[in-house]
């Protein structure tokens, strides 16, 4: 018999209102930031690698510590509202990245467990329907649909599942 229940961590209802209720405030506290990026933008823009970050903290830290070496051509004060700024976008990403990839393993954890209970009830019902128990019969013919009958083997469909991005 397969492993089940694999996550019986359950958020409460007030945990979930709770949950609900920060992302809220997060958006609203976001709802300033409107850009929205096309594809082909993200290409273009998107460009500042990890090795273009040094470059950006390098004339950073030199404008901190000789700003008498710094281009005269430059809007300085919007280049350290951007330097802040983004590393605060920064920071919140990696934050929410971190919190994204626990929600997503606690969801797979729970599909799978969901989906072994279901099976579970599949194998309850055919036997029941064997033995023509009232209703099995209905049940079971409706739920056959989301089984392969290709005659390839008997294997178990697999759960589908959101796969993990990047």
């Amino acid at each position: 018999m397969p492993l089940s229940n694999l996550n019986n961590a359950h958020l409460t209802q007030a945990q979930v209102t709770a949950a609900q209720d920060a992302l809220t405030a997060l958006e609203n506290a976001l709802s300033m930031l409107t850009v929205t990026l096309t594809a082909s933008e993200r290409s273009t823009y998107g460009s500042v690698n990890e090795q273009n970050k040094l470059l950006i903290n390098k004339v950073w830290d030199y404008r901190q510590n000789s700003p008498n070496l710094s281009s005269p051509d430059l809007d300085w004060a919007e280049f350290e509202n951007d330097y802040k700024s983004r590393n605060v976008m920064e920071s919140l990403q990696n934050r929410i990245d971190a919190l994204l990839e626990r929600i997503k393993n606690s969801k797979i954890l729970y599909d799978y467990d969901n989906y072994q209970s279901a099976l579970d009830d599949y194998a309850y019902t055919t036997y029941k329907a064997g033995s023509q128990a009232p209703g099995y019969e209905t049940k079971m013919n409706e739920m056959k649909q989301f089984f392969n009958r290709s005659g390839k083997g008997k294997e178990k469909p697999a759960p589908e599942t959101d796969s993990p991005t990047a």
